[in-house]
């Protein structure tokens, strides 16, 4: 017997169809439907019919709960009976968050054939690299061929274009039997503009943001629609095995009530966890800098285990590379010594002037309390490259010497470092910005959106930007494997190498606590000097050979990206190099 159900408070009749059979729901408590059939399970094909409020019948619409659309989003939805599927990871036990590295993936780009079986025969080379988790871009179902993610409109499906359900569930497996925890990318503060059904059943929507339609969260009927968020997150973590989510713009989360819907998920996602006997992770997209999202709720905070942190990045970005357009303006200003600040405190802006919105921005994080392995931190991201004009790379920036030191900043760091695919070996593919809607109208619409967008955040409206639509976008963002054999490539992807296991060996380096980390800096020279414990990070940013005094004697050189010397307590580091040691304390 298999139920089907949907919530639909507001109409008078609802069917369900299965093949050319339509058959009439009965009503249940709380606005939903229901009917028990028999003879109906995995692999059924159904849709919904809804009343239209006009005395007649709509068209079928997909299940706003369905698992699976092998047909599309507009299509008709399939019964997915998850205890189907054959799982071997049942002495997987989990990654927590601190002390592990992420590595951030977008399935359809990672390899040339774009699916989850295909990626995962490239799991060893993250498991010899030394991640802990991959994060993976959404993967639910969106309209097209091709897309980030972000335009998702069926939350519980996972896209036909890697796979389908099963074929996410065997990568999940593959991943754990590597050793490796999976991180699930999910949108909760809008859906995509095409096939978005779920204002055809009951009052999800209220208003839009830039990105499109948002949820009713704290309005009438919102009960069930912030049900629809929590089960949704709930699903993957247990349905799927994945061990977190990452949460795509909080911030556009509009919910006044007393417990944030945030809040709320972490409740239950604790819950889950004592059950499934993992960690289970909740990560944030957060542009507020507010230091309650990843607060424990036990002190006021919302009980989110780590968030994403820009004020780093943009430090990094502008100290490497120069960079000062739009929001980069303040972190440009504040040069070495902002970036000494993050180092040490995670947010530049802790209720101070932000020159790019315009009005005073954030609030100190309390260093006593929160430690700094909730701040996931990087270089790159699938944001701070596609969302370049030409989705260039840092590579195509700097020097294999300053890529390398921007690692050894994050890797030697109190945060959780996070990679974006190909940066171990300095990939030169773009990561372009490509999504190709089947509706010409929309594909104009996307064009037309990202000179918009360029042009409030400061760049260039009239630079070329790659057509979102053309297939060459989206193959030119592929990664080129053959790339990590050649060099400077091969030296790059052995120094992030070495960089992780110096990590993993030494407790200082993965000490999260931010009250340890203290940075000296020579604003002229352009050098900084981490220092972490008995441990000592010297980057020499600029052009020529530095020598610095340390203040204590050298004991012993760990790692080097060039050839260094040292005596007693000095050191020369080469230009653009970095050196990590030891020294007596």
């Amino acid at each position: 017997m298999t139920e089907f159900a949907v919530w639909a408070p507001d109409r008078s009749r609802v069917s369900v169809v299965i093949g050319d059979e339509q058959i009439a729901m009965a009503p249940a408590p709380g606005g939903w439907w229901r009917v028990d059939l028999p003879d109906h399970g995995h692999g059924t094909d159904y849709a919904f019919v809804v009343d239209d409020g006009a005395g007649g019948w709509s068209q079928p619409l997909p299940d706003p709960r369905s698992a699976w659309q092998p047909a599309g989003v507009h299509g008709r939805s399939r019964v997915v009976e998850h205890d189907t599927f054959w799982w071997t990871d049942d002495r997987w036990t989990g990654r927590a968050l601190a002390g592990s590295v992420l590595y951030e993936c977008h399935i359809g780009t990672f390899t040339d054939d774009g699916t989850f079986d295909s990626a995962i025969s490239r799991l060893d080379h993250l498991v010899s690299l030394g991640i802990d988790l991959v994060e993976v871009l959404p993967v639910n179902a969106v309209d097209g061929p091709v897309n980030w993610g972000y335009d998702g409109v069926g939350w519980y499906a996972v896209t036909e274009n890697y796979g389908g359900p099963d074929a996410f569930k065997r990568f999940v497996d593959a991943c754990h039997a590597r050793g490796l925890g999976v991180v699930l990318d999910v949108v909760y503060n809008h859906l995509g503009p095409s096939g978005a059904y779920l204002d055809r059943f009951g009052p999800y929507f209220a208003g839009s943001n830039i990105w499109g339609p948002s949820l009713n969260l704290d309005g009438p009927g919102s009960d069930e629609v912030r049900r629809y968020v929590i089960d949704n997150a709930l699903m993957w973590l247990r349905d799927f095995h994945v061990d977190g989510l990452r949460i795509d713009a909080v911030h556009a989360l509009r919910d006044t009530r007393a417990q944030h819907v945030l809040e709320q998920l972490a409740v239950e996602v604790t819950a889950l966890e004592a059950h499934v006997g993992r960690p289970l992770s909740l990560i944030a997209e957060s542009d507020l800098n507010d230091p309650r999202m990843i607060t424990a709720r036990e002190g006021g905070g919302y009980g989110l285990h780590a968030q994403w942190a820009d004020d780093v990045h943009h430090s990094l970005h502008c100290v490497l590379t120069g960079d000062r357009q739009g929001y980069y303006g303040d972190f440009a200003d504040a040069g070495l010594d902002g970036l000494a600040h993050v180092l040490a405190r995670g947010f530049l802006h802790e209720g101070t002037w932000s020159s790019f919105r315009g009005r005073s921005h954030g609030a100190p994080i309390d260093t006593a309390r929160v430690p700094g392995s909730r701040l996931v931190t990087y270089l790159q991201n699938h944001d701070q490259i596609g969302n370049r004009a030409a989705g260039d790379r840092l590579t195509h920036t700097l020097s294999p010497g300053l890529l390398a030191c921007g690692a050894a900043l994050l890797f030697t760091s109190a945060f959780t470092p996070m990679l974006f695919m190909g940066e171990e070996w300095g990939a030169r593919t773009p990561w372009q910005f490509f999504s190709r809607f089947p509706d010409p109208g929309l594909q104009q619409a996307v064009r037309d959106g990202r000179r918009r967008e360029f042009a409030e955040h400061g760049w260039d409206a009239a630079a070329e930007v790659p057509d979102p639509n053309a297939e060459s976008t989206f193959t030119d963002s592929k990664l080129d494997w053959s790339e990590p054999e050649q060099e400077p490539h091969a030296t790059l992807l052995r120094m992030h190498r070495e960089l992780i296991a110096l990590r993993k060996t030494w407790p200082e380096l993965s000490d999260p606590w931010l009250d340890s980390v203290g940075v000296d800096v020579h604003a002229q020279a352009r050098t900084l000097v981490v220092n972490r414990g008995a441990m000592r990070v010297v980057v020499n940013l600029g052009p020529e050979p530095v020598t610095l005094s340390l203040g204590a004697t050298i004991t012993r050189i760990l790692l080097a990206s060039e050839p260094t010397r040292s005596e007693n307590d000095s050191f020369t580091v080469p230009a653009e190099a970095f050196a990590i040691c030891r020294v007596t304390v």
